[in-house]
């Protein structure tokens, strides 16, 4: 997974200032420091340091929390657009309508997603994004992995959705 690690300095008066990259002391600039004490943050997603300029003696704080880099998605029709959770969320929902699926495994779902193509790199396919939703739509709730094929996948007649219950209820194994 590409991230970039941001630095937030907070000096001892409570002033912060944003530094991408080299730890440097807020007070005197030099890059010459150690680190006194470093915990966890914000329930894990930072990491707090409390360092010492070598320079000037001074002390000062860093957080230290990972940016994930813009995951972009790239269309058929050959359009990149920013990656949107929100947009395959929307999706499953609509799909789940009136089905016995709890809000928390739809968000589970779409987490999950995005997770996985965020391991691609920085740019996937929208067919990708789309067989990850089936994917795990599949294992989920098969009526519901049918609503969102038969939109997915354009399905034009009934023969459409009598092939892909065939698929779907064949065992993993027998898939090639």
């Amino acid at each position: 997974m590409a991230v970039r690690c941001k630095h937030t300095f907070v000096d001892d008066d409570g002033n912060a200032d944003r530094y991408g990259g080299a730890v440097r002391c807020p007070y005197c600039q030099s890059m010459d420091d150690k680190v006194i004490d470093s915990r966890m943050a914000d329930a894990g997603a930072a990491t707090r340091r409390r360092r010492e300029c070598l320079a000037c003696g001074r002390r000062y704080t860093t957080f230290e929390r990972v940016e994930e880099l813009q995951l972009f998605v790239v269309k058929r029709s050959g359009v990149r657009e920013p990656f949107d959770r929100t947009k395959i969320l929307d999706g499953i929902r609509r799909a789940a309508k009136n089905r016995p699926i709890s809000e928390d495994d739809l968000v589970a779902l779409a987490a999950g997603v995005e997770d996985e193509v965020r391991e691609l790199g920085p740019e996937v396919g929208s067919e990708v994004v789309g067989k990850a939703v089936l994917d795990g739509l599949r294992a989920l709730d098969p009526v519901t992995y049918l609503r969102f094929a038969s939109v997915y996948k354009g399905f034009e007649d009934l023969t459409d959705f009598e092939r892909e219950v065939v698929l779907l209820t064949r065992q993993p194994t027998d898939e090639t």
